[in-house]
């Protein structure tokens, strides 16, 4: 994936981490940052009745109980939470740690890391903020690390940090065995091939690791961690800190929170799956809401449809009766737009529907 802004020159600001620790408790955060009307915008939230599927058992010839959770979690929330999902908790505490001892850092030693190029260019992999394209786009509360992680031979070791090396690999394995195990169970459920999604993916499809850092925020009810967004990808497998929530799904003109479990992966859908789906399936709106006190991390994999794909509804699923909603799209061109409309605050999906 390449962002539409990569032969930009980027707007140059410090990192999020470092902004926060030169505020004191009483200080506002810049003008830059506040994206929400303060009280306004603090209604009670309520934690969503997220489904938690047993990804063992889905996997096996028969389970129906769990099909049917998988169905209601893909037809509604558009993410669920997976148990049993073969990875060692000693790992998922590992990649955790690791994550935690990279952004402690020095700012120096991260910036050996870092996604802008002589200060000139920037570049999706690395360390830093995301894509900045002009001086007056409103900001997210986060750092993030953004690591390219398959195909395993376009990895850009570099730019991997050594406390991080050795558990991303062992980390990102595990994670494609769940999405391995996961795709030809949603396929079933459209009454398509199991092998229909897997195909779909072809040979060079691609996947990011992202971590992100949302340091502790002195005026939370205004700013976000993450504003409002789609996933632009097929899936994301999270894991989240244990300590501290914040992610948040819109359902119905609601914001419900995202419960977390510790050692399980929270899985959400994006718009390939969406657009694939006709529309059966959902890619949910979700956004990260900031604490006052606490820090907090997360680590993501996100798994993409090779970008020189084209993607549309799969032909079973349309007829006289259900209609196409979604236009055919490529790939590279809606990962690039997927960077503009974010930055804008907009839904990239918007453009592909009919």
């Amino acid at each position: 994936m390449e962002s539409a802004g990569g032969e930009a020159r980027p707007v140059l600001l410090p990192p999020v981490q470092e902004l926060a620790g030169q505020l004191g408790a009483a200080d506002d955060v810049p003008a830059r940052y506040v994206a929400r009307a303060g009280n306004d915008d603090l209604k009670a939230t309520v934690t969503a009745p997220v489904p938690v599927i047993d990804l063992a058992r889905l996997c096996q010839p028969v389970a129906d109980d769990e099909a049917s959770k998988l169905r209601l979690a893909l037809e509604s929330w558009g993410l669920f939470l997976v148990t049993n999902h073969g990875m060692e908790a000693s790992l998922m505490n590992a990649m955790m740690d690791a994550s935690r001892e990279f952004f402690r850092q020095p700012l120096q030693e991260k910036q050996k890391h870092s996604n802008t190029i002589d200060g000139k260019r920037f570049q999706l992999e690395g360390y830093g903020n995301d894509w900045v394209p002009s001086e007056d786009q409103v900001l997210d509360w986060t750092d993030r690390l953004y690591l390219n992680v398959e195909p395993e031979e376009d990895r850009k070791l570099d730019l991997w940090p050594t406390c991080l090396r050795d558990v991303l690999h062992d980390f990102t394995t595990k994670c494609t065995r769940v999405k391995d195990c996961l795709l030809p169970e949603m396929a079933k459920l459209l009454e398509l091939d199991d092998d229909y999604f897997i195909d779909q993916f072809g040979g060079k499809a691609d996947a990011y690791a992202r971590f992100r850092y949302y340091p502790p925020c002195t005026r939370p009810d205004l700013v976000f961690g993450l504003k409002p967004h789609s996933d632009g990808t097929f899936v994301t497998l999270l894991m989240v800190d244990n300590s501290v929530g914040g992610l948040q799904v819109l359902e119905d003109g609601v914001w419900y929170d995202v419960p977390t479990r510790p050692h399980t992966l929270l899985i959400n859908l994006g718009d390939q799956i969406e657009i694939m789906s006709n529309g059966i399936f959902k890619s949910p709106v979700h956004r990260v809401v900031t604490n006052a006190e606490k820090e907090r991390l997360s680590v993501a994999l996100f798994y993409s449809i090779d970008p020189e794909r084209e993607i549309r509804p799969a032909d079973k699923l349309i007829d006289e009766n259900h209609p196409a909603l979604y236009k055919k799209v490529k790939i590279k061109e809606y990962i690039a737009g997927l960077y503009e409309h974010v930055a804008r605050g907009e839904m990239v999906i918007e453009t592909a529907k009919i």
